[in-house]
């Protein structure tokens, strides 16, 4: 039987080879973690405001204007008027540079895909559902500091 204790351990091996991992990614693309973070929820959530950015990862709107700055040099964001309100800004992402990011994700992506198909739906739906509720059991937390 596996115990809870077992399953927190292997959660925490896994979130620290997934940072090394982004850090490695972050490290040959020039992207300081908090910026490679705020990307990925840009195209997750993409068009965004700045604000509901910030919002989402619990950073100070200062904080975040330094991101989008670099995002924006970095030639990985845009940031355009919102066209039902002109005195907001849209965040969005610049589709250029992603084939940079699936290149450096491709093995971690094909090792994923192998894994994957080792389970049946049935047991993916179990997984996918874990995955949801540990990743909002982080956030719950997150948002609680």
């Amino acid at each position: 039987m596996v115990s809870v204790p077992s399953i927190q351990d292997a959660l925490r091996a896994l979130t620290a080879q997934v940072s090394l991992l982004n850090q490695q990614v972050g490290g040959r693309l020039d992207l300081r973690p908090v910026d490679r973070d705020c990307l990925y929820l840009i195209s997750r959530h993409a068009p965004m405001t700045p604000s509901a950015l910030a919002k989402l990862t619990g950073l100070h709107p200062a904080t975040m204007t330094g991101v989008l700055d670099r995002l924006e040099k970095g030639g990985w964001i845009a940031r355009e008027r919102d066209p039902h309100d002109r005195r907001a800004v849209l965040i969005r992402p610049l589709p250029d540079r992603v084939p940079e990011i699936v290149s450096l994700y491709a093995g971690m992506t094909r090792a994923l895909d192998e894994i994957c198909a080792g389970y049946s739906p049935e047991e993916r739906a179990l997984l996918l559902d874990f995955i949801a509720k540990v990743t909002d059991a982080a956030t719950t937390a997150k948002d609680s500091l």
